[in-house]
């Protein structure tokens, strides 16, 4: 069997030309197969890494997946807000151990705001219940500091002491900035591959303050004769809240809690968990994912025929090669052997290097685009999946060679010495 497989890589060798673009083909669709099926394990992994030990997200009525976007991964917008008394009545549950409120609303320079409490650095927790952390300052303490997130810094060239206006709503800024109420950078957070990395954060009473003299939605002319000193002096407790993180005393009250809060009768709460609403989410888009797989999976196969393509259009050419084998004493196993295992070797080199072509691609742009994007692959390293996949285009390769060694081994036994050239 080994002089077969030498002469094997040796025929291949000889048509190096036709087999290293027949294994480029090969290493390309696999490099998309397993690309496609990193990239969907990976991306499920950072989004269920990015909030940890908080047992409910509770707002305003909508739907599970729009609430769990917008109050933990800054997608969309809420619907509606919860009142501060609602907000107080959730706090002081008995079967609640401590509660987080956030606001949102706003943005800068593209990147969401959020008001909340200090609580939410040492609440908030990510991947294996790590906590926030600051690089470099401290967390906000004067009504206008800002505690800004790690890509945040990166892209705007922050740092602590840093001025910062920002914008009323979502919009690019212009007529809607609360320029009239300048924020300062008071801390930089430790980079954590979350949305907090793309998060502005500011306290609860800050919200309020630069929205006085916004009360109809529009910047009231009179709001710049405010000075900074009566806005201070004002009650700044908000109103409103846009959602609200919460952990629970025992985490076996979870359900019984939750249904409370659904059928609370003052106001139209929905409180959610979040492995179930990520688990939801991924429901809506299994859909998207199996079409991508059964597409990656298409172009393997069309690999795979680059490979019995390139092996039969070499067949003519090889009729006098295979009648010498047959008349050196060459048997018939022997060169059907032959036709299998390189078939097989173009298949098993061109998974392998597909295999080290995505690894070394994810290696290099996943830092890049969890700085740039916030986008974290978490687990796209070489696993079982890339052995289990080069096993399997392997197998597949050595069967489907199987068909130009079954009409190689008729054209030796009719030919003889006697092919015509």
């Amino acid at each position: 069997m080994n002089s077969i497989l030498s002469l094997a890589l040796a025929s291949l060798w000889n048509r190096k030309g036709t087999a290293i673009l027949t294994v480029l083909a090969v290493a390309l669709s696999v490099a998309l197969f397993l690309g496609v099926d990193k990239a969907r394990e990976g991306a499920r992994e950072g989004f269920g890494s990015t909030i940890s030990g908080t047992e409910l997200i509770v707002g305003a009525r909508s739907g599970p997946i729009n609430l769990l976007l917008y109050s933990v991964f800054r997608l969309g917008d809420a619907t509606a807000e919860i009142s501060w008394p609602t907000y107080e009545m959730i706090a002081d549950r008995e079967d609640v151990a401590w509660t987080v409120p956030i606001s949102l609303g706003d943005s800068h320079r593209g990147y969401r705001v959020m008001g909340t409490t200090q609580d939410y650095f040492t609440r908030y927790k990510y991947a294996d219940r790590q906590e926030l952390s600051v690089a470099s300052g401290e967390l906000f303490d004067d009504l206008f500091d800002a505690v800004i997130g790690a890509e945040v810094a990166g892209a705007l060239g922050y740092e602590v002491g840093t001025s910062m206006v920002l914008t009323h709503g979502l919009g690019a800024g212009g007529l809607m900035d609360h320029d009239n109420r300048p924020f300062r950078v008071s801390g930089v957070l430790a980079r954590t591959g979350t949305p907090v990395d793309r998060t502005i954060h500011v306290s609860l009473e800050a919200i309020t303050a630069i929205h006085v003299g916004w009360e109809t939605g529009t910047r009231n002319p009179l709001a710049d004769s405010i000075s900074e000193e009566m806005v201070r002096s004002f009650d700044l407790t908000p109103r409103t809240v846009t959602a609200v993180l919460v952990g629970l005393e025992r985490r076996g009250t979870i359900l019984r809690t939750k249904r409370a809060l659904d059928t609370y009768p003052r106001e139209a709460l929905l409180a959610i968990i979040p492995g179930q609403a990520l688990s939801q989410l991924w429901e809506v888009t299994s859909v998207a994912e199996r079409a991508l797989i059964a597409v990656s999976l298409f172009v393997i196969a069309v690999g795979l025929v680059s490979i019995l393509t390139s092996i039969l259009t070499s067949l003519n050419e090889r009729r006098r090669e295979m009648s010498i084998l047959r008349a050196t004493g060459a048997r018939p196993g022997h060169i059907f052997s032959l036709m299998v295992l390189e078939a097989g070797a173009l298949g098993f080199v061109g998974a392998v290097l597909g295999a080290f072509v995505i690894n070394l691609a994810l290696a290099v742009a996943g830092p890049i685009l969890a700085a740039r994007y916030g986008v974290s692959l978490v687990g796209t390293g070489p696993g079982l999946t890339d052995l289990y996949t080069i096993g399997a285009v392997t197998l597949s390769a050595l069967i489907i060679g199987a068909v130009p060694a079954w009409t190689a081994l008729r054209r030796s036994l009719a030919d003889g010495l006697s092919i015509k050239l």
